[in-house]
Order: structure tokens, then C-alpha cells, then sequence
């Protein structure tokens, strides 16, 4: 059976895992009545909340005697490491476009790694089907998009189709809708090659994903290379640098067929399979006949710009809401995470309890938390930190530097381009993106936007949208001002009591509400004015036995703020932490006693005049 192996480009909410389930369905896989759920190659639970792809996941259909094998791949930056491993293993790629937002910085951060890779793109203009649709237009975006990132003349004679996949139709006319997607599976049969690998050698195999399965073990898949593969088949595993790991039997051999892996008993080059059997192999290792010396080339994958620190939950709550709360529990999951995340890097720190997480991004640390919470995991997190380095040559010391891309209403651009230049942010482009709204450009220093999301939707009313992209490291800054504003730090422990917090509503926002569990050196709500204030969130009202001239006062409470994750890690300062719990998110000071907070606030001044 011929093979076509092809990924999918876009940016988040372009309509990419749309178009997957409409070509798993047109392709024949589901009988017409079965019930099958949307999204579904949005598996994981985080991704059907967060309305994301996180994970890269394959998927096969076949078509006139062609066997499609399709990866879905994230469309965020942050989770870049997946993007970059599955292109080693595809012959083409799929940029799936919005007709009416065109080519946004995910779709330039993915294409730039494919078309370095001499892939040639197919362009699909998505959603053509609604009112403000500007197909026309987006087409043409995209060329300047490719022209800009140096395309060959192959990759600039790019098929285009138009499609919605909502609606389970792609045509050559955007003015003529068709009743299927055949255009689209006869074009990915046509322009995209039969995969580039040596049936006659030996067997080799590029591991570009990896994960655990419970009756399995450890489960590695990728694009067998060269010959061909067989149940119970005795291979080894190479690093990149060419030295044995291990030596093992194949236990399970499987290939995609629709959403299924199922066990096959032989496997050919160009077939992209999943092998069970391994104990210590892992991403970017070669899987290969035992003759085999040397590895397969791997790609390099982008450094890692942010770290925090994970570490065990001392608070006085600490094992009353989740069932993992040791460090050796914690360490042990941050290394299994590392095995399969080329892109986050885990280490330990001089304190036998704190770890060290570095990956891309605040969304990528913050999927990992929320993803070992719901495993009953208790943690404290650090406010994350940009990680610095020094240029080799003139010693000097070197920062992450970010594209900016904002879509905003011009009635707020200027409060904008003001907020960010505070930040230390340069202006790099300023254009009319249509309805009233303008594309903003700016290289901004990546500390800058830790904690910027919540006032830029703040300053723009909700309506602003976001997108970062990192750049490339650069000369440091300088300071940037902080917070600014304290925050309201228990003095009590126990359940916050209505009447105190009512008290306390006048000196700043709460994160608490009445009922709740509160300790000494939580912080219960923000000061409106610079410094910290320790308060009593616990304090009844007085009773006396003399009556009140008149009706009680009653005590009417301001809805407190929710502070969900991500929302905490962009909150919290320096000498702060979040507790993440199974059923709870709180906010505290790194010292709970405020003694050991004066004495490390002298000795950060003494150390810092």
C-alpha cells in the first residue's frame, strides 16, 4: 500500500483538530449513525478545557489505496518540542490559515522549522464560510509570510484550497463550496511524496514521541527509516551519540489505524509505528538492527527560556488534600516528565526538597502543574524566572527576548504601546489589521510579560488578543518595576470569618471568602497601597448583651477574586509562593513566620543597597 505521512500547521483555534475529525469521518473509518466525540484527537483532558492541542498525536485514514498517516500538532509556541520532532518524521505539511485572522505567529513559529526542513506545504484558507471572511486577502499574507521566511521556489508554488471544516468541505473556489473533502485527500495523495526511506537496509527508527502505558510500559513510536521491523524482533537502542544503551526483544509492535493503535506483526520504512519492549530509551534515541553502528541525525531542540522551582508543600495544610507529597514522589514524576518533554529540562537544587523546572513558557510549566495536581500531587511553586546567559565573548550577560504580536481596538493601542514600553519593550511594527483593530509589533524582554497578560485584558476590556514568540537571546535591560501594589497576609490561623473580611474589603481586593482555611502567612487579598500589611481575616464580631436600637448591620461581602493557576504564577512576587493542591490554589509567603520575613527582607537590602 502506498504511504502518505503529513502534519498539520496552525495556530491555536484556526479550526485544526476540526479538520482531522471531518477527514476522520469522510475517510470511512465511522459507520454514518456511530457516535464519535468532537475534537477527538484532543484526547487529554487539559486540551478539552483549555480548547488547545497539547500533545502531538497521529492518526491514519486510507484513501483510494493510499494509507494517510496524520499528525495533529500543538499550535502553541510553548509547546514547541513536540511541534519540532514530528516534522522529522512527515514528508509534508498541511498550514491551515483562518480566513478572516490569516497567518498569526504560531503559524510563522511552526512553518519556519518546516520549511528548514525542505517540506513542502499545502495551504488550506479555513473557515471561508463565515462573514468576515478575506480569503483573498490571507492568500496573499501568506506568500509575504513565506517570501519572508526565505522559501525556495518549490515552497512559494504552494497549492492553496479553501475549506470549512465545520461545515466538512475544501474546494479550489472559494466562491463554490464542494460537498466533501476528496480535493483535499486526492492534493495530500498528490503533492505530498511517498516518504523518503530505504526499504532494502537495515532496520532504523528515529523515537520522536514517548510515553507510559500501564499494560506496555514504555512505549516509543516513530517513522521506521530504513528495512523493516517484526514482532519479537531482537534490536538496540543508540544516543545521539552513537553509544549503546540497550539491547531488547520487540514486545508489542503497533500501528495507527483511525484514533486506534492496533498490533501488527511486521512493519515496513516509511510506516509510522509505536514499539513496546525498551526500559531506559528515550526521545531522539535510534531504535535499530544490531549491526547498526551509527545514529540517526536528531534535531536540536530550541533552549529552554523559563524555570521555576517545584518543591514540597510545608504550609500547616500541608497532606491534608492530596495523597503525593513527598520529594522523592515529586522528583520521580518531574523525571518521567522529562523523559518524554525533550523541551523541559529538570534538575536538583542545593535544597534536598526544591527542584528546578526549566521548559518555554509560563502555559507549558502551568499544564504540567495543573496535570500532576489532578494526580494527587501537593506542590509550592516559585513566581518563574527568565534564565540568563553570558555572551562567550565580551562577558555580557544575556536575556530571552520575545516577538509580541497584539490584535487590539485602536481606542486602546495607545495605552498599549505605553504599558509595554515601560516594560522595556521596543516597537517593531504598527498596522491596521481591519475593524477598527491594529496589529502591534514589539521585542520585548521575556520577564517583561510574566504577569502582563491579566492587565493587558485589563486595559483593552477583554477584547486584546496576545501571541508571543521567542526571538532570541539579547543584551539585558535593565530593572523593571515590579507589582507595585502589597499584599494582605494573615496573622491567624483557622476559617476566615465573614465580619472580619468585610472589614478588611476597604483595604483591597480578597482572594478568600468566607468559611475558608487560612494560615499564618497566606496571603488572603491585595493592599491597595505599596507595602505588605498583616492582618486578622479570623475576628468576630464583639457580642454584648444590650440590645441595638436598630436592625443589625448586615454584612453584604464583595465576591472574591478567583485565583486559578495561571492567574497566581503571573501574581505572585519573589518572596512569594502558590500551594497547588488536588482541591486547592493558594497564595502565601515563601517565610510564614513574619519574623524570618524581616530578618530575609534585612538581609536582601544588605546584600542588594
Amino acid at each position: 500500500m502506498k504511504i502518505r505521512n503529513i502534519a498539520i500547521i496552525a495556530h491555536v483555534d484556526h479550526g485544526k483538530t476540526t479538520l482531522v475529525d471531518c477527514l476522520l469521518h469522510q475517510s470511512g473509518l465511522f459507520r454514518d449513525n456511530q457516535q464519535v466525540a468532537e475534537r477527538a484527537m484532543d484526547s487529554n483532558v487539559l486540551e478539552r478545557e483549555r480548547g488547545i492541542t497539547i500533545l502531538a498525536k497521529c492518526t491514519s485514514v486510507d484513501w483510494s489505496g493510499t494509507r494517510i498517516n496524520i499528525v495533529d500538532t500543538p499550535g502553541h509556541a510553548d509547546f514547541g518540542g513536540e511541534v519540532e520532532r514530528i516534522l522529522s518524521m512527515v514528508d509534508g505539511v498541511m498550514i491551515l490559515v483562518d480566513a478572516s485572522e490569516g497567518p498569526m505567529p504560531q503559524t510563522k513559529f511552526v512553518l519556519t522549522k518546516a520549511l528548514r526542513l525542505n517540506l513542502n506545504p499545502i495551504v488550506i484558507i479555513n473557515k471561508v464560510d463565515r462573514s468576515d471572511q478575506r480569503a483573498d486577502q490571507v492568500h496573499d499574507e501568506i506568500f509575504d509570510l513565506f517570501v519572508a521566511l526565505n522559501a525556495n521556489e518549490e515552497q512559494l508554488d504552494f497549492p492553496t484550497l479553501f475549506a470549512s471544516a465545520k461545515n466538512g468541505w475544501a474546494t479550489a473556489d472559494p466562491n463554490t463550496p464542494s460537498e466533501d473533502m476528496g480535493a483535499l485527500f486526492d492534493l495530500i495523495v498528490e503533492h505530498v511524496p511517498p516518504p523518503n526511506v530505504n526499504p532494502g537496509g537495515e532496520f532504523s527508527l528515529l523515537v520522536t514521541t514517548l510515553e507510559t502505558d500501564p499494560y506496555l510500559g514504555r512505549v516509543l513510536t516513530g517513522r521506521i527509516q530504513s528495512g523493516e521491523v517484526r514482532q519479537n524482533m531482537s534490536i538496540k537502542a543508540l544516543n545521539r551519540d552513537s553509544v549503546k544503551i540497550e539491547t531488547s526483544r520487540i514486545t508489542k509492535l503497533l500501528q495507527f489505524r483511525g484514533l486506534e493503535r492496533l498490533p501488527v506483526e511486521e512493519a515496513y520504512a516509511g510506516d509510522i509505528v509505536a514499539i513496546a519492549g525498551f526500559q531506559n530509551a528515550t526521545v531522539s534515541d535510534t531504535l535499530c538492527d544490531n549491526s547498526i553502528t551509527k545514529a540517526l541525525k536528531a534535531l536540536p531542540i530550541d533552549p529552554p527560556t523559563l524555570a521555576m522551582t517545584f518543591s514540597i508543600n510545608d504550609s500547616p495544610l500541608a497532606g491534608t488534600e492530596g495523597s503525593k507529597v513527598t520529594s522523592r514522589e515529586i522528583w520521580n514524576r518531574l523525571e518521567r516528565e522529562a523523559e518524554g518533554n525533550v523541551a523541559l529540562l529538570v534538575s536538583r537544587t542545593e535544597d534536598m526538597n526544591a527542584f528546578e523546572v526549566a521548559g518555554r513558557g509560563e502555559l507549558q510549566l502551568a499544564v504540567l502543574i495543573e496535570t500532576m495536581r489532578r494526580e494527587g500531587y501537593e506542590l509550592s511553586i516559585s513566581r518563574p524566572r527568565v534564565i540568563y546567559r553570558q555572551d562567550e565573548k565580551t562577558g555580557e550577560r544575556m536575556e530571552p527576548i520575545e516577538e509580541l504580536f497584539i490584535d487590539v481596538d485602536e481606542e486602546f493601542s495607545g495605552i498599549v504601546v505605553e504599558k509595554i514600553s515601560a516594560r522595556k519593550g521596543e516597537l517593531t511594527e504598527m498596522q491596521p489589521s481591519g475593524s477598527d483593530k491594529r496589529r502591534l509589533g514589539f521585542l520585548v524582554p521575556s520577564r517583561s510579560l510574566i504577569g502582563y497578560h491579566g492587565e493587558f485584558m485589563t486595559d483593552t476590556r477583554g477584547t486584546g488578543v496576545m501571541n508571543r514568540l521567542f526571538h532570541s537571546y539579547g543584551s539585558y535591560k535593565g530593572p523593571i518595576k515590579g507589582r507595585g501594589k502589597g499584599t494582605l497576609i494573615s496573622m491567624a490561623e483557622g476559617k476566615a470569618a465573614a465580619y472580619a473580611l468585610w472589614n478588611l474589603e476597604e483595604r483591597g481586593p480578597l482572594f478568600v471568602g468566607p468559611g475558608e482555611k487560612i494560615y499564618v502567612g497566606m496571603i488572603i487579598g491585595e493592599n491597595a497601597k505599596g507595602q505588605d500589611l498583616e492582618v486578622n481575616p479570623l475576628k468576630a464580631k464583639q457580642l454584648t448583651n444590650i440590645r441595638a436600637s436598630g436592625k443589625d448591620e448586615a454584612v453584604d461581602l464583595t465576591t472574591p477574586i478567583h485565583m486559578n493557576l495561571d492567574k497566581s504564577l503571573a501574581y505572585i512576587g519573589n518572596d512569594e509562593l502558590v500551594e497547588v493542591t488536588p482541591t486547592s490554589i493558594r497564595l502565601r509567603k515563601r517565610f510564614l513566620d513574619p519574623h524570618d520575613r524581616k530578618r530575609q527582607s534585612k538581609q536582601v537590602e544588605a546584600a542588594h543597597p
